[in-house]
């Protein structure tokens, strides 16, 4: 069986990171093997939660690997804590990335046209590095931003699209994407969470960057933002690439099934804090 390191924080309430991670590519059949940055009683998004920060004991489990000669198919980045971190999963991938391990970084670093609080400029840097290294990234219109731009003009060139409308950050993920591909020699670049409207009814866009064509794949929007649904869309095509299949395939298999899982989410009146009701639309990814 095909195994993929997942490089991610564990939240115990929350539905995100790896407790989202683990089931997805489970049930596409592959083996996550979890690497834990931090271990969380509840995401953040909560009041409070209590934090314990990894940073130092990573260092202790990759040689534990690497005394049992472990050897993943294919390794997914997601929410590093900060540079020190960043700096760490760059040794990891020295250690563990051989030349048909397949890399997929979902580089979190912002959303809405802003930095997280956590954004620093070296943080951005050390996730460009990361980004060199990976064959597909899933980033946001506004971390796609940030690789390109940094921080500041990526504030102001947000203000100006928002003055611009839906159409202008349509195209701006398209202009994004390719400038990704070209940067950072990247199979596909998956810019993810645009939002569109047509027609009175609002939709969510994910745009699949490749060498040979752009594809847009929309969803119906359903209800608000839920914890953890860029860790469940980038799982699916985390163990997509290790298993060969496209990636415009695996996006479409991803938003079909977000779709489902958010209705039954908005359905039972769930909190955003507490995730999407994912688990009965586990089968949609057999």
């Amino acid at each position: 069986m095909k195994k993929i390191a997942v490089i991610n924080d564990l939240s115990g309430l929350g539905k995100c990171s790896l407790t989202a991670a683990i089931p997805v590519i489970s049930v596409m059949g592959v083996q996550a093997v979890p690497f834990p940055t931090a271990v969380l009683s509840n995401q953040t998004g909560y009041a409070s939660y209590f934090y314990d920060d990894y940073t130092d004991r990573l260092d202790n489990i990759a040689e534990e690997w690497k005394k049992i000669g472990f050897a993943p198919d294919g390794i997914y980045t997601g929410f590093l804590a900060g540079e020190a971190q960043a700096e760490k999963i760059q040794g990891f991938l020295n250690g563990f990335a051989k030349e048909d391990t397949k890399i997929l970084t979902d580089p979190i670093l912002g959303d809405n046209g802003k930095a997280h609080g956590f954004y620093t400029e070296k943080l951005c840097k050390c996730m460009r590095s990361l980004v060199k290294r990976a064959h597909v990234i899933t980033p946001n219109l506004t971390e796609a931003m940030l690789l390109l731009f940094g921080k500041e003009d990526t504030e102001k060139q947000w203000r100006a699209l928002e003055k611009d409308g839906d159409e202008a950050f349509l195209r701006a993920a398209e202009k994004c994407g390719k400038l990704l591909l070209k940067e950072y020699s990247l199979q596909t670049v998956v810019i993810t969470g645009v939002e569109h409207t047509e027609e009175n009814k609002a939709y969510m866009g994910n745009l699949v960057c490749e060498a040979e064509e752009n594809t847009w794949v929309f969803s119906k929007k359903e209800g608000g933002s839920y914890s953890g649904t860029g860790d469940l869309f980038a799982s699916v095509l985390s163990a997509g690439l290790v298993k060969g299949l496209s990636m415009k395939d695996c996006a479409e298999k991803a938003a079909r099934f977000l779709e489902k899982a958010l209705r039954q989410t908005v359905k039972e009146g769930t909190d955003r804090n507490e995730g999407v009701c994912f688990e009965p639309y586990l089968k949609e990814l057999l």
